[in-house]
C-alpha cells in the first residue's frame, strides 16, 4: 500500500483521533440513568483542536449520547458550575450538535486514525461489558502500535480488552483510572445526603480492584488530583479532571 493512499495516516495528513463516549444507560447498582462525562470529551477535545488535530466521535451503538447530569455545568447541583471548557462547547451549537449523531465503533477504520479515547462517566461501568465492537476496536490500536488511550471508567474497556493471543491487554502494564479512594469519597457522599442507603454503592464494581485481579500495576495521584500514565502505547487517565493530562500524552507522543 503506498503512503499515497489517502486512507494511510502520514505526514501530509493532520492526526487524527477517534473520541468514544458511553450510550446512554440504566445504572445495575443505582438505578439511575448514567451517560458520558462532559469534561472527559470537552477538555481532551479542546487539547487536540489547539493541537491542529481532528477529532470524530464514536460510541459503541452510535447515535445520541447523553450526559451525566452533574458533569453539566448548568445542572442545578452546581457540581461542574467551574467547569468553563465545557460550558463554552455545550453553548457552542456545531460542537453540541457532534453528541447528537455518534457514529458506531464499528465503523472505525483503524487505519485512518492514529489514536483512540475511550472517555468515562458512569454508564461504561453497567454496558462496557457487552460492547464487543469497543473491546475489539480498542486492541486493535494498542496492538498496530497505535495510541489506546482511556480515562476515569472509560478505563472499564481494559477489564474486557483482550489481545489476539487471549492475555488481558491490561496484564503486565502500569495504569491508572477511578481510584478507590474517589469511589469511597463518592459513595459517602451519596450515603451522607440520602441518596442511596447506606451500604449501597455507586458502582457495581470497581476500576482500581478489577485491574490489579488481572494482573496490571495499579498507580494514582491522590483525591481527585489530575492525573495521567503511559506505558508504551497505552495511556491511561485517573478521573474526570484528568481529561487534559491525557491530552497532553497523547499530544506528546505525536507530536503537533
Amino acid at each position: 500500500m503506498s503512503l499515497k493512499d489517502p486512507n494511510v495516516v502520514s505526514r501530509q495528513h493532520p492526526k487524527r483521533v477517534a473520541i468514544v463516549l458511553a450510550n446512554p444507560a440504566i445504572s445495575s447498582s443505582t438505578g439511575w440513568p448514567v451517560g458520558f462525562w462532559w469534561s472527559e470529551l470537552t477538555h481532551p477535545y479542546l487539547a487536540f483542536h489547539e493541537a491542529g488535530y481532528e477529532v470524530e466521535l464514536f460510541s459503541p451503538k452510535g447515535g445520541k449520547c447523553e450526559p451525566d447530569a452533574m458533569s453539566d455545568p448548568r445542572d442545578p447541583s452546581g457540581y461542574s458550575a467551574g467547569d468553563l471548557i465545557s460550558m463554552g462547547f455545550i453553548a457552542t451549537p456545531a460542537l453540541a450538535k457532534l453528541v447528537e449523531d455518534t457514529k458506531p465503533v464499528s465503523a472505525i477504520d483503524v487505519r485512518k486514525f492514529d489514536a483512540i479515547v475511550v472517555a468515562g462517566g458512569q454508564a461504561p461501568m453497567s454496558n462496557f461489558e457487552t460492547a464487543t465492537a469497543l473491546h475489539e476496536k480498542f486492541v486493535a490500536f494498542y496492538e498496530a502500535g497505535k495510541i489506546a488511550a482511556a480515562l476515569c471508567h472509560g478505563v472499564a474497556v481494559l477489564r474486557y480488552a483482550k489481545l489476539s493471543n487471549g492475555e488481558p491487554l491490561v496484564r503486565g502494564k502500569t495504569v491508572t483510572g477511578f481510584a478507590n479512594v474517589e469511589e469511597d469519597f463518592a459513595d459517602n457522599a451519596v450515603w451522607t445526603y440520602k441518596l442511596l442507603p447506606q451500604g449501597k454503592h455507586i458502582m457495581p464494581w470497581r476500576i482500581q480492584d478489577e485491574l490489579v485481579k488481572l494482573g496490571a500495576n495499579y498507580i494514582q495521584a491522590g483525591l481527585w488530583r489530575g492525573f495521567a500514565t503511559r506505558d508504551g502505547n497505552l495511556i491511561t487517565g485517573q478521573q474526570n479532571f484528568s481529561g487534559a493530562e491525557t491530552a497532553e500524552l497523547i499530544i506528546a507522543m505525536l507530536g503537533r
